[in-house]
């Protein structure tokens, strides 16, 4: 038999350990969407310091096939784990998230200078704050993100902003998802 003692240390150590476990799997999952956008991302600047004319049109391209990437990683990772882990609520809190941050962009008539920092930091600020909830790897990734966005909307001259980007978001969050998966 085992005292009240042995027997509360062992239920905080299950309860630890499932801790654990639901964050890893949390991190794997993640760390797959943060590869898909870092490569995304870095695209999307790069396309656009290259054909800065049709830099909005290669946006709405990368947000079409973040789409289809999030149904594939649904798809591929149900079918190893038979769990759902994107579904129909995801996509509607991507586009509420979308729409408030157009509504943003619409009435404050942002510059295009201003709308190239604006959703990196927009969309980290989310980042940290499922690190409140899910992990410290989502809080600083965010704050890292936004602290560099930052520096290069103040450093950076002209549209080498878009090369900034690529690297710092981009590259942030590739590096984010390389580190998430050693998590």
């Amino acid at each position: 038999m085992i005292d009240s003692k042995q027997a509360s240390d062992a239920m905080a150590d299950i309860e630890d350990t499932v801790r654990r476990v639901r964050q890893s799997q949390i991190y794997q999952v993640s760390s797959l969407a943060l590869l898909m956008w870092g490569v995304l991302a870095f695209v999307g600047n790069i396309a656009g310091w290259f054909w800065p004319r049709y830099g909005l049109y290669f946006w709405f391209a990368v947000y079409a096939v973040s789409a289809i990437g999030f149904i594939a990683l649904s798809a591929y990772h149900r079918s190893k784990s038979r769990i759902r882990v994107f579904d129909g609520r995801y996509m509607l809190t991507f586009a509420l998230i979308a729409a408030f941050g157009i509504f943003c962009c619409y009435f404050g008539h942002f510059t295009p200078r201003q709308q190239t920092v604006f959703w990196p930091i927009y969309i980290m600020l989310f980042y940290m704050m499922a690190g409140v909830w899910f992990g410290t790897a989502f809080l600083v990734i965010g704050a890292t993100i936004i602290a560099l966005t930052l520096i290069g909307y103040a450093y950076v001259p002209g549209i080498s902003l878009l090369l900034w980007m690529a690297v710092v978001n981009g590259g942030g969050l590739i590096v984010g998802g390389l580190w998430m998966r050693r998590s």
